[in-house]
């Protein structure tokens, strides 16, 4: 791509990001994004169909960004320790984002993402060691998914209280405690 046209578009989505953290998604009109990005209304729709496709592109282009510095490169590996705290380090480097996309009102779009990326993740890794029988896939999906999103949207918007490593500790802790209730010793445990 050429650098004038990456450069506009970077200033377009700069511009869009900025404008989520002064006002809801709705209220934002492509003449306030081409006023602020310094660009006009027409370059605007050279590079997005609509604000509702940049809030897209916006989204996709993180999200990818995430998955590529934090999720392992095997499929079945969701996590560890390690690709856990690389995960909190990298949504605390890049908290501004985060924070905007998950405390925009009306705007669940970015967190409606985000589970749907854990929900495949998840369910690949519980395949991948074989889930206790008594549990039924799509219900421990969704309780893994909830806690670890709801953790994540918890300590972005409450501007990080916890250094990433003490969340990692404490979320770590409370999926093994979780998994020293499951009953049937002859299954590998959900986290291991």
């Amino acid at each position: 791509m050429d650098r004038r046209i990456q450069k506009s578009r970077q200033a377009i989505m700069d511009a869009f990001m900025k404008l989520m953290s002064e006002q809801d998604f709705e209220n934002i009109t492509i003449n306030q994004i081409a006023e602020e990005a310094n660009v006009n209304r027409g370059t605007v729709y050279l590079h997005f169909a609509d604000k509702y496709d940049l809030r897209d592109q916006c989204t996709d282009a993180h999200m990818n960004e995430l998955i590529r510095n934090c999720m392992p490169e095997e499929k079945g590996q969701l996590t560890s320790k390690a690709a856990l705290l690389r995960t909190f380090e990298y949504l605390q480097r890049h908290a501004s984002f985060y924070s905007i996309m998950l405390t925009s009102r009306g705007n669940p779009i970015f967190r409606n993402r985000m589970e749907a990326v854990l929900q495949q993740s998840v369910s690949e890794h519980l395949d991948s060691i074989g889930l206790d029988r008594t549990l039924y896939k799509d219900i421990t999906v969704q309780f893994l998914v909830s806690a670890g999103v709801g953790l994540l949207e918890w300590w972005i918007t409450r501007s990080m209280p916890y250094p990433a490593s003490v969340m990692v500790e404490q979320f770590w802790r409370l999926l093994e405690r979780v998994q020293l209730q499951v009953p049937d010793e002859g299954h590998k445990k959900v986290w291991e």
